[in-house]
């Protein structure tokens, strides 16, 4: 429910983000130049100042979409499943059968025994 209501957030907020970019000035005037003179019908408000509030609207909604995607990896339902669906099928989900390590091994040593040799004074 929660992770439904925080992606429909993110959603919006993408589209409000695409529009506020697309409104902002590219090298010379750009949309926002060109509607804030058609408005004013002049300068008054200037494209100086619509730069200005795109800006800082382009900060504000990068920070929100930053935050509920973050938000929203925390609200996923789990299910209660604590294994993934890889270890699920494979059968990797089960616990490690604990050794006991005192035991010697029954195999052979990999390192042949060397005989006792005695150096017999001259």
């Amino acid at each position: 429910m929660l992770y439904g209501i925080i992606i429909s957030l993110i959603t919006l907020i993408c589209f409000l983000l695409i529009i506020v970019i697309l409104l902002q000035p590219g090298q010379k005037e750009g949309l926002s130049g060109g509607l804030a003179a058609g408005m004013a019908g002049g300068a008054s408000m200037g494209a100086r100042r619509t730069a200005d509030l795109l800006s800082k609207m382009t900060s504000i909604l990068a920070a929100l979409f930053l935050s509920l995607s973050v938000l929203a990896n925390f609200a996923i339902d789990r299910g209660g499943a604590a294994e993934s669906t890889i270890q699920q099928q494979s059968g990797l989900g089960d616990p490690i059968e604990q050794s006991d390590f005192t035991i010697p091994s029954e195999t052979e040593s990999a390192v042949p025994e060397q005989e006792d040799f005695e150096v017999e004074d001259q």
